[in-house]
């Protein structure tokens, strides 16, 4: 009978440490690289689903992807130093941020040709989304701490907005609300975009330093990330509260959330992405620490395939120098 039960014994340790081997198999991996040409530093990523294009941030130009082919298809040049992308699909125009030259760059989306350089009374445009709801972009600005707001169809600024801090990623609900974080006040401000006013604020603690911004609009969360204690804090948009915060890697940037797979990733300038799974809407895990590369932590996320880019160029040894002819994009796929 002892030697029965020790059988059964050793066999379930032995069928637990097959589950365990299981379950070690990664989330995600490496697919390719995509070389880009050009040395200047880089930014923001950013995907338009429904034209199934990527465009990457980079020095004064942005390079544009075919995601169904993965392969470069166009250059927008003529910027000084530029920051984000956002695409009004409907309108048929992109707006690309130029922080040196305190404008926002509209391009035409299936041509890709420079139709306005839209002069802003702000002061360093940085982040940019565009706002269907009102149909108006936002273009965040770090140098004067407020947003210019641009009108879609006349290529203009309407109104600038004060928000009191410097602000970071924003996110828009679709409904009326864009949620921006102000790095250096760790709060989130909630603007009215009919109104084209701050209408309220989230105290984010223990969040400091925030920078990426997601939203989950199912269960009305954001997720923001934050590299003073390199935590993404959850926080419940009907209440303004964080509810959870996880640990995530170092020098983070970038967040994005999968509704379908219930994934959020973080992209951290340490050479890994915090992959986290929802478990529900205040509950997550670390299932994965994705070797990435050092300062790869921009990204963007394909909600059609699942796969995260991320922009990133090889450094020089011991500094933040860029090796020439090395920028690229890492495609990141979910294992088979």
């Amino acid at each position: 009978m002892k030697k029965y039960l020790y059988f059964l014994l050793t066999l379930a340790a032995i069928l637990s440490l097959g589950r365990g081997s299981a379950q070690d198999k990664p989330l995600y991996v490496l697919d390719k690289t995509i070389p880009l040409p050009g040395d200047g530093g880089y930014d923001y990523v950013f995907i338009d689903q429904q034209n199934r294009k990527l465009y990457v941030s980079h020095g004064t130009t942005v390079n544009v992807v075919d995601l169904e082919t993965e392969k470069p298809v166009a250059v927008i040049e003529g910027m000084q130093g530029n920051h984000g992308i956002a695409v009004a699909t409907g309108a048929g125009r992109g707006f690309v941020s130029d922080g040196r030259a305190n404008a926002v760059l509209a391009f035409d989306i299936h041509t890709f040709k420079t139709l306005a350089t839209i002069p802003v009374t702000t002061k360093g445009p940085d982040g940019i989304i565009y706002d269907p709801y009102s149909n108006h972009v936002f273009v965040f600005c770090g140098r004067s701490n407020n947003v210019s707001v641009i009108d879609v169809n006349d290529l203009r600024e309407i109104t600038a907005i004060p928000l009191g801090g410097g602000p970071e990623f924003a996110v828009s609900d679709n409904h009326g609300k864009v949620y921006n974080n102000l790095e250096d006040k760790n709060k989130i401000k909630v603007i009215d975009t009919r109104s084209n006013a701050v209408i309220d604020s989230f105290d984010l603690a223990p969040c400091g330093g925030p920078t990426g911004l997601a939203i989950d609009s199912i269960n009305h969360k954001l997720f923001t990330v934050c590299r003073e204690n390199k935590g993404m804090s959850v926080i419940d948009i009907p209440t303004g509260k964080v509810t959870a915060t996880v640990p995530i890697g170092a020098g983070v940037d970038a967040v994005a959330y999968d509704a379908k797979t219930k994934l959020v990733f973080c992209s951290n300038g340490d050479a890994t992405t915090t992959i986290i799974r929802q478990d529900g809407p205040d509950q997550y895990t670390v299932v994965q620490t994705l070797a990435t590369q050092t300062r790869a932590k921009t990204m963007a996320l394909d909600t059609k395939t699942h796969k995260i880019y991320l922009s990133v160029a090889d450094l020089v040894a011991g500094t933040r120098n860029v090796v020439p002819g090395t920028f690229k994009v890492l495609v990141y796929a979910m294992s088979k």
